[in-house]
């Protein structure tokens, strides 16, 4: 029988919100803790974001993804955190024990007074799209993609179609291009990008790439190799419309059609999963409905931005370490819930005690395109924030703040609702 080791804190994941978490529940008091890595080295997907515009709020400069994941890195290295690489995490119960394997260890349980989720998010597969046709060498997430031209120095191909405008297919249209590659179009199911605006600026508007949008591919063509694909255009209801098929010759298709959650460690402790991010319900701690169990970064909903990631996964520390050294304000269950309404998608946190001693910042996002309108947050008929923007829309994060004194305000209510909406 494996002997169980305690610990006061494991975290899961060495990507950037482990990383972050770890500094932070270090600085905060918890020297016994450990990071699980499943890669070979520490850092997450920023390895392989070899472009700039990374850390502009956290570092106050402009860093590419590795630059990034080096000073987390080396602070945590620092500190003397100690790090398991190349350790797969296997399964988690509800009592905190992870179970954990890798070569030099063989299987490893650890029973922890608290874990912090941090795995991050994986791409959509080919296999959720129900796209007809063959199964040809030339089709690749463009994570994937991203992988072999950054880290393997490994070309996909030379005629490439990128299915999806999240921001790594924008992102890979422009590093393809810059490796010699000709990138006919973007096609993208929606009427809108699910990218940055940045990123259609930089990487295709800069480089003549075309963006259709409410266009997708409708058949894959070639036995062995991809040749084409046939791309057409979708209606309202985002269905192709007949007659307006398009082949376009190429070796490649890159999918990127959109993130979700590494869940499925989630999945065996949490029964409160949203239906919406795929990630677990958390309260302002980023506290799961697990005792203990606390989740931030992309493994709790996608972001569009990685200081965001680093921002909300310092916060997870700081309260994961007053939970272990028994520093927590709260002193009762009381809860206000988050209610998103109209156009707005989700919120995180879901909940915020009523007793909480600190402002909360929650973010957003919306499920359409809406100029020229308003942020509101409402307690009953009570008007807590309003605030103005000229553009909202589903690729990018919005934030607003609910600070100790509204709340003071509005004890006797239980929801607070969010919307976006039209001047």
């Amino acid at each position: 029988m494996l002997n169980v080791v305690e610990r006061d804190l494991v975290i899961i994941g060495g990507g950037p919100a482990g990383l972050a978490a770890a500094k932070a529940a270090k600085e905060n008091g918890v020297d016994d803790l450990v990071i699980i890595e499943r890669d070979y080295l520490l850092g997450g997907i920023l390895n392989q974001c070899i472009h700039n515009g990374f850390g502009l709020r956290v570092f106050r400069e402009e860093l590419t993804g590795p630059e990034y994941a080096a000073r987390f890195v080396d602070q945590v290295e620092d500190l003397g955190i100690e790090c398991k690489i190349n350790t797969m995490v296997i399964d988690i119960t509800k009592d905190k024990i992870v179970t954990c394997i890798n070569a030099d260890e063989g299987i490893v349980k650890i029973k922890a007074k608290a874990v912090i989720m941090a795995m991050g998010c994986r791409e959509r597969p080919r296999g959720a799209l129900n796209v007809p046709g063959s199964r040809p060498a030339g089709i690749y997430s463009a994570g994937t993609a991203q992988r072999l031209v950054n880290i393997d120095g490994f070309m996909p191909g030379r005629e490439v179609v990128i299915l999806g405008s999240g921001d790594i297919g924008l992102i890979m249209a422009r590093r393809m291009t810059l490796e010699g590659a000709h990138v006919k179009c973007v096609a993208e199911l929606m009427p809108y990008s699910s990218g940055l605006k940045r990123n259609i600026v930089q990487c295709l508007d800069d480089y003549d790439i075309p963006l259709k949008l409410s266009h997708t591919v409708t058949k894959i063509h070639g036995k062995e190799r991809l040749e084409g694909v046939t791309i057409s255009k979708v209606d309202e209801n985002l269905k192709p419309i007949p007659g307006t098929e398009d082949y376009i010759a190429c070796d490649t298709l890159l999918l990127s059609v959109g993130l979700i959650p590494e869940n499925e460690l989630t999945e065996m402790i949490s029964d409160n999963i949203s239906p919406v991010t795929k990630g677990p319900i958390v309260d302002e701690t980023f506290s799961t409905d697990v005792d203990g169990v606390f989740a931030c970064g992309n493994v709790l909903h996608v972001h569009d931005l990685v200081d965001y990631v680093s921002e909300e996964a310092t916060k997870a520390g700081e309260n994961a370490a007053h939970y272990i050294l028994d520093r927590h304000d709260h002193i009762d269950d009381n809860y206000f819930t988050l209610v998103p309404t109209g156009t707005v998608s989700y919120t995180v946190p879901f909940f915020i005690h009523k007793d909480t001693e600190e402002n909360t910042m929650v973010r957003f996002r919306v499920r359409e395109v809406i100029r020229d309108g308003h942020i509101l947050v409402m307690a009953g008929d009570k008007q807590l924030m309003k605030r103005k923007k000229r553009i909202f829309a589903p690729g990018e994060m919005e934030s607003v703040f609910i600070t100790k004194k509204m709340l003071a305000e509005i004890q006797d209510i239980d929801e607070i609702s969010i919307s976006v909406e039209k001047e």
